[in-house]
């Protein structure tokens, strides 16, 4: 992708990914899904996830598979709202952003 990502994106695409799931998901398969959006590296995204693990946005905790500690993480309540105010800035970045380059004017 050409356009930078900046860390208030990832973090918005984070949440998203790990809000649809209801127990947590662990960190390679968030990788995975994050990689559906854009290319971004795990050694990336562990900082994020221990940004929005300090910022009590989620939450951690260890379960075991195939005899080895996986670290899942799961949205907290403050994960959600966080989450709802990237949605509306998304909603009208994005609207604001594809006018422009529809050549529409913008009010």
């Amino acid at each position: 992708m050409v356009f930078n990502t900046g860390s208030a994106l990832l973090d918005a695409i984070v949440l998203a990914v790990v809000s649809k799931e209801e127990e947590g998901t662990y960190g390679y398969k968030i990788t995975q899904d994050v990689r559906k959006a854009l290319e971004v590296s795990e050694s990336t995204l562990y900082p994020v996830l221990r940004r929005l693990q300090k910022d009590s946005c989620l939450e951690v905790y260890d379960r075991e598979c195939a005899g080895r500690n996986r670290r899942y993480y799961k949205i907290t309540g403050s994960g959600e709202a966080q989450l709802q105010m990237y949605r509306n800035e998304w909603m009208d970045y994005s609207r604001k952003i594809t006018a422009m380059f529809a050549g529409e004017e913008l009010v």
